[in-house]
């Protein structure tokens, strides 16, 4: 069993890390004709593996990107992987690239290692920013990755931890890898569904709303407003429920109660759905 993530999966073959290539003529890749998810590995697990495969193969949907892929081939693939891995917490990265024919589609699976926001965060907040742009087919995780890049690349020159994406209305969406909620005398505030990628963090986190009878509204929440609000968070796979200190020149004092009741209670759901030990 592999103790380094050297290892990954390309259409079903097992292959070293250093040998998963693409060629620069590919006009696909190129042109960033595919979708991509990431999933959360813990003590040997996949987290929510199945509603991300769900999501890939709705992205994929969503730009006609046709292929042979199935959930459940994708699932035996990730397990192969997995299998070949002994390091207690990684991501693997499933980047499905479309082509010309279905048959030639390529679905490889990669392990890596996720950057983890400092723990002060989570007691404080994070900083982020602002930035003017709105992805062209919200619904659909595509590999068109080059304004989120640049918002994300902006954020860090300016030391903070995401850039939320500002649509032509004036209104902010997501951030360039996470979801993004205010809080309003303890009613969540999220984007509407249909203007942005619904992430598998974010569902959870509306679910265990909904059992604790937190209301929630899906509403724009115009950058203008953003002052009248008590609090944010954003959420992602990696960074989970991530709360929010300041956006360019608002600041949030305080983490309300319902924030820090939602991070206990989302904790608590992947301590059970992570096992204790591998074979567990």
């Amino acid at each position: 069993m592999a103790t380094t993530l050297k290892t990954c999966i390309l259409n079903g073959q097992l292959i070293p890390l250093s040998q998963a290539t693409i060629s620069l003529a590919n006009i696909e890749y190129s042109y960033g004709f595919g979708v991509y998810e990431s999933v959360m590995v813990l003590r040997g697990k996949p987290i929510f593996a199945q509603e991300h495969c769900e999501r890939l193969l709705e992205s994929a949907s969503a730009i006609e990107l046709q292929h042979p892929f199935s959930t459940e081939t994708m699932h035996a693939w990730l397990h192969t992987l997995i299998e070949q891995i002994s390091q207690e917490r990684y991501n693997c990265k499933m980047l499905l690239i479309g082509a010309k024919e279905a048959g030639n589609a390529q679905l490889a699976i990669l392990p890596l290692n996720p950057r983890f926001p400092e723990k002060k965060l989570y007691t404080y907040g994070a900083p982020v920013i602002t930035y003017a742009y709105q992805r062209t087919i919200p619904n659909a995780k595509t590999l068109n990755m080059l304004g989120s890049y640049l918002a994300y690349r902006e954020a860090q020159k300016q030391n903070c931890y995401e850039a939320l994406l500002q649509d032509t209305e004036g209104n902010l969406r997501e951030g360039t890898r996470t979801n993004f909620f205010v809080v309003s005398g303890g009613t969540i505030l999220s984007p509407p569904n249909e203007k942005i990628l619904e992430g598998i963090t974010r569902k959870h986190i509306l679910d265990i709303a909904a059992k604790e009878g937190i209301p929630v509204r899906y509403t724009d929440i115009p950058v203008q407003t953003l002052g009248e609000y008590d609090s944010a968070f954003l959420s992602s796979s990696t960074g989970k429920i991530m709360p929010v200190r300041k956006i360019g020149d608002i600041e949030y004092t305080e983490i309300p109660e319902t924030t820090r009741r939602l991070m206990e209670l989302y904790d608590a759901l992947l301590k059970k759905q992570s096992p204790e030990n591998r074979n567990a």
